[in-house]
């Protein structure tokens, strides 16, 4: 399993850095855009597992909602200076809400789950709501300064990446070797608190190395900043673990050898995206 995870991660890496640095935003934001739309096919199956027509709808259903933010808000007229464009601002910051509601969720999993399991309008706005703000912050870092530097952006989406990467990395091999107390049991028995803090130190490194290449701001800015991105970044995780174990399903997808669905290997990433968007535009700039 584990070869198979660096495996399918190589070959994947390369693709990824190519989008992030080489095509335009247009280019950017479609294949983005794509990759939302193969991970809406797999949330159907939270929604109702099995159900194609189910998966179908819901996967046009994110389709409209991106193609209409893209319409209204093109990436040219994303920022105007430092100032974001009110609709994608409006967007991340309900994409923040959702995860503040997604923690108490996740917290209360045995209680909360009786509220929305048999409910599939739910579960459909549950994944717009995963799924939509991520879209969006990844297109707000990714052309933010363009004006300045036409790789600012992509540095910092590859900087969220980063911080997702080590959180992940950090987790599975420190709770593999010392993981011993159960971070959520009931959600996803496999995560440990030990794992989330070996996380968290690879994170804390990351952000001392990338302090160095940030002159212009503090230490302790700069590691709450990545600190909370990599709390986020577990959260999601554990949010869509938490959808699959109401739904009764093992991986979210196939497509990925050794990682399982898309959903799967970005989980993570469509709740560090909106909260480090957020961090940014409120802290940062």
């Amino acid at each position: 399993m584990l070869k198979q995870r660096v495996l399918t991660a190589v070959l994947l890496l390369p693709a990824a850095l190519a989008a992030i640095f080489l095509l335009s935003l247009d280019g950017f934001a479609l294949a983005i855009a794509l990759v939302i739309l193969l991970a809406s096919k797999e949330w159907g199956s939270f929604i109702q597992p099995g159900d194609r027509l189910i998966q179908a709808s819901f996967t046009l259903s994110m389709a409209v909602l991106m193609g209409a933010f893209y319409f209204m808000v093109p990436s040219d007229l994303l920022w105007l200076g430092d100032e974001l464009h009110p609709l994608a601002e409006g967007l991340l910051q309900v994409g923040g809400l959702w995860w503040l509601i997604a923690l108490g969720l996740v917290v209360t999993y045995v209680r909360s789950v009786r509220l929305w399991h048999h409910s599939m309008v739910l579960k459909a706005v549950f994944g717009q709501l995963t799924l939509l703000p991520a879209f969006v912050a990844m297109l707000v870092l990714r052309s933010a300064a363009q004006g300045q530097d036409p790789h600012y952006g992509a540095y910092l989406v590859l900087a969220v990446l980063l911080i997702v990467w080590g959180a992940d990395t950090g987790a599975y091999f420190v709770g593999r070797s010392f993981g011993k107390h159960k971070l959520a049991r009931h959600v996803s028995p496999g995560k440990t608190i030990e794992g989330l803090a070996g996380g968290l130190l690879v994170c804390a490194l990351l952000a001392a190395a990338a302090w160095n290449y940030l002159p212009n701001n503090g230490f302790i800015p700069v590691l709450a900043v990545v600190v909370v991105t990599a709390l986020s970044s577990a959260l999601g995780d554990l949010s869509e673990s938490m959808f699959k174990r109401s739904a009764n399903i093992k991986d979210s997808g196939r497509l990925l050898p050794g990682h399982g669905g898309i959903l799967d290997r970005i989980d993570s990433i469509t709740a560090a995206m909106p909260v480090f968007a957020l961090l940014y535009l409120y802290w940062w700039i």
